[in-house]
């Protein structure tokens, strides 16, 4: 799963409810299509992120009360994060279900479905980004939270453990160099004495 605030489709169920542009006119990347831009498109990474950028501003919008971005900290980032599972589309076994540890299993749980750990990281990268793009201090980004670094940890081995998979960084692979020079150059062919 790519997107975890909203899909590429600007009419879908899950922007519906969050998009400041639902049921109203063609958007402007619609409507300015038909004719030659010397602007180039943005890339699918910059797009993403200013859709989501739009999806958090508009959640501090309907917050109750309603949030500015200057007062909002990484307990609203998490409470934002929480929110976004009830979109997820990934199932996170509880301790106490039999395919606990499965990463494959056999039959139907009523477990429930979560965001994945990556789409949530790749998120606030992005919205880290965004703020900062945005004017925001680094100092005070609330998406560079302690908080929001301890929770994004704490979903990564949540989900691993109930997957029975782990998230280890891969290592490259690369032979040492002592290997190189310590192999032993192959035996010379047998010098032929007939002649």
């Amino acid at each position: 799963m790519d997107s975890v605030s909203t899909p590429d489709s600007p009419n879908s169920d899950n922007n519906a409810a969050m998009s400041p542009t639902s049921g109203s006119a063609p958007s402007s990347s619609m409507v300015g299509s038909s004719s030659s831009s010397s602007a180039p498109s943005p890339s699918r990474y910059e797009s993403q992120k200013r859709r989501d950028w739009n999806t958090f501003g508009q959640y501090l919008k309907n917050h109750r009360p309603p949030l500015s971005l200057s007062r909002c900290s990484g307990a609203h980032v998490l409470e934002f994060l929480r929110y976004l599972d009830q979109f997820g589309k990934t199932k996170v076994h509880t301790q106490m279900c039999p395919f606990f540890g499965h990463p494959n299993p056999p039959a139907p749980c009523p477990c429930p479905l979560r965001q994945a750990w990556g789409s949530l990281d790749a998120l606030i990268g992005r919205l880290r980004a965004a703020y900062e793009e945005n004017g925001g201090k680094p100092e005070a980004n609330p998406f560079g939270a302690r908080a929001v670094r301890l929770y994004l940890r704490e979903v990564r081995e949540l989900q691993a453990k109930a997957r029975g998979i782990s998230y280890e960084k891969k290592k490259r692979k690369r032979p040492p160099p002592q290997q190189l020079q310590q192999q032993p150059p192959p035996p010379a062919p047998p010098a032929n004495t007939s002649g």
